[in-house]
């Protein structure tokens, strides 16, 4: 098959960070899917068992590191731990992340901190410490998983929003840096899926009403619904495929055509 048509990932190993569950763990599935050897990682033990189990239902033989992406030394670890035991890392998709959802004023600078750490300098940790061997390759993928938040603000997201935000500019330029050693580094920004995190913004209310969030995502969105994690499996593949190898940059934004979308006029 033409490299330019070949969305397998077979023989590729493909570490997907906080992938234990939701966007991490679909993306993931979707990568075995496609042939790649899975390694996760997650904070807690029991969150590694938790997800090595779920892969194991779904049966994949998936690999689980216990790490905090947002300590170097750990990751410089869990990195030489994975080359050592499983193989160099061809695939990184920099998932794992938080929100807090406070509103600017109230929000203390510590919390404002811990959500930088967490979405924009783990990834550049985390991708620092698996280029080299990339270039040593000759070859490499960098998913970074973006935000609506990389191009809107809202209310009580502002690290957030500025985390996100950043992400999509380090993207942009690990694209501008290394891909003269043919590595590639794109994001994916999902618009609003439906997951754990944002349970609450979906919450029936107690008049049985939705909630006015999930009516405003809802009235938004031209595909008339919240997206579902398994919805970011195939732009995932494609861009860890190398069917994206002149696909350098860029952040792809798996919204339902919500950023396309004025919204109806008001009746």
């Amino acid at each position: 098959m033409d490299n330019k048509t070949n969305f397998s990932l077979a023989g590729k190993v493909a570490l997907v960070t906080g992938a234990s569950y939701g966007i991490g763990f679909a993306i993931a599935k979707a990568m075995a899917g496609a042939g790649a050897t899975i390694v996760f990682n997650d904070i807690k033990q029991e969150l590694v068992d938790k997800g090595l189990a779920a892969y194991e239902e779904a049966g994949i033989k998936a690999h689980g590191y216990v790490c905090d992406v947002t300590d170097e030394d750990a990751v410089n670890a869990m990195v030489a731990k994975i080359e050592a035991e499983v193989g160099v890392v061809d695939v990184l998709v920099n998932n794992a992340g938080i929100i807090k959802r406070i509103p600017m004023i109230e929000m203390a600078a510590k919390d404002f901190r811990q959500v930088i750490d967490v979405d924009l300098n783990a990834p550049f940790i985390v991708s620092k410490a698996v280029i080299p061997s990339m270039m040593k390759k000759g070859h490499g993928k960098i998913i970074n998983i973006c935000s609506m938040m990389s191009e809107f603000g809202r209310e009580t997201v502002s690290a957030y929003a500025a985390a996100k935000g950043g992400l999509k500019m380090l993207t942009r330029n690990i694209a501008s840096e290394y891909g003269e050693y043919n590595i590639q580094c794109n994001g994916i920004g999902p618009g609003y899926i439906a997951t754990p995190q944002t349970a609450p913004l979906r919450e029936t209310q107690p008049d049985g009403s939705r909630h006015p969030f999930d009516q405003f995502i809802i009235s938004k969105t031209p595909a008339g619904r919240w997206g579902e994690a398994e919805d970011l499996g195939g732009p995932a593949v494609f861009l860890a495929s190398d069917a994206s190898d002149f696909v350098n940059g860029q952040i792809l934004y798996v919204d339902g055509g919500i950023q396309a979308y004025i919204g109806k006029q008001p009746s």
